[in-house]
């Protein structure tokens, strides 16, 4: 029986190991005591391009820290793309603030910048971008509109650790950049994010917050309501170590897209990702969409890959569709129709570091047959 093939799986070894290990007899587990959390907020930070990193215990907690932060709250609006993890919603309702959907560009399925002006208002604070799948916004665009409007701009960079707008990485472009170190993310510490600053003060700022808010004279006179979004010294152990790996992972992942390219690009039926010229793509997940079809096509031929022993996974449903928000009237229904669709016709392929060229013919090979199949019924 053939092996399945995962989407993703985190690529561990001895360096993690030892980290651990040192961290362990130094009996320094917790979010407080250890040398690896700063050494990792500094050393992450740095690979950014920005002075300051607030390490937390999620990208979800490094969002709404961001938030936060920036001073956004209860009757704010802040524009966002409709199609991302609800992660980046989330962290802007949590704050009282108001999420406006925006639609996404054809080709990127980034938001799309054409769209924005005409969703801002007075009560418009901030534009969250999100470097969907690790392709980077066209950001010169969006930081136009920002400083017309006298803007903030946050960026969910969930998926695009190391990626490059013009050179630049993503996280140094905007007020704050929000990073996650889930298991399946470029890099890893488990569960875990952070925040990156160029500015001193909000770095700051973000730091107190995310340890409860204590007292700077007296830890225990809190000058605020805080939250405990530590990372643990473990978690921050493991992340020193993987970040040694980032620039062997990425190119991994783009030799993948390679490969995956190679093998799907005469495929009709299928749309594969791009990469515009100001973008450096990471490929944190391979998503395709399917051309012509609907959920339900969808959804069979990923069940049927799984027969095949080739785990995949459904795309994400945008903020226009989610039910709860729908009914509750904090959003339209169906008011991003690109978005909207492309959320019934993707899904990832496996993309994982070590994937080689024969797994990834294999995928291929398999998911054309399986179309042909279909195609040879209709």
């Amino acid at each position: 029986m053939r092996k399945v093939i995962k989407t993703s799986q985190p690529w561990l070894n001895y360096d993690e190991k030892k980290n651990i290990n040192l961290a362990l007899k130094e009996k320094a587990i917790s979010g407080f005591y250890g040398k690896f959390i700063s050494k990792f907020e500094k050393e992450f930070s740095n690979y950014c391009g920005t002075k300051y990193g607030v390490s937390t215990s999620s990208g979800t907690t490094a969002l709404h820290l961001a938030v936060k932060t920036l001073g956004i709250g209860d009757g704010d609006e802040v524009i966002v793309t409709t199609f991302t993890n609800m992660a980046s919603i989330f962290s802007i309702i949590y704050t009282g603030a108001r999420p406006i959907p925006v639609d996404i560009d054809k080709k990127t399925y980034n938001i799309d910048p054409s769209l924005i002006e005409k969703k801002i208002t007075k009560k418009t604070k901030a534009i969250m971008v999100v470097h969907i799948f690790g392709h980077p916004v066209d950001f010169n665009k969006i930081q136009k509109i920002a400083k017309k409007h006298n803007l903030l701009i946050i960026e969910d960079c969930a998926e695009a650790h190391g990626a490059e707008y013009n050179g630049r990485k993503v996280g140094s472009l905007g007020d704050a950049g929000c990073f996650s170190f889930y298991a399946n993310k470029i890099i890893t510490t488990g569960e875990g994010g952070m925040v990156v600053f160029k500015d001193k003060n909000l770095a700051k700022k973000a730091k107190n917050l995310k340890e409860l808010s204590f007292g700077y004279q007296e830890k225990f006179q809190h000058n605020g309501i805080g939250f405990n979004y530590r990372m643990t010294n473990l978690q921050a152990a493991i992340g020193c170590a993987q970040l040694k790996k980032i620039q062997k992972i990425i190119k991994k992942k783009r030799l993948i897209a390679e490969y995956y390219k190679k093998y799907l690009s005469k495929i009709d039926c299928i749309n594969l990702p791009v990469e515009q010229d100001y973008a450096k793509h990471v490929y944190w997940v391979y998503h395709v969409t399917l051309r012509d079809s609907d959920k339900n096509f969808r959804n069979n031929l990923m069940f049927k890959l799984a027969k095949k022993g080739i785990e995949t996974r459904e795309t994400f449903i945008p903020y226009d569709l989610q039910k709860k928000f729908v009914n509750e009237k904090k959003v339209k229904f169906k008011i991003c129709p690109v978005a909207d669709k492309i959320s019934e016709q993707g899904f990832y392929l496996p993309s994982g570091y070590e994937l080689n060229k024969k797994d990834i013919k294999y995928i291929s090979d398999t998911l054309i047959d399986l179309l042909k199949v279909n195609e040879s019924k209709t």
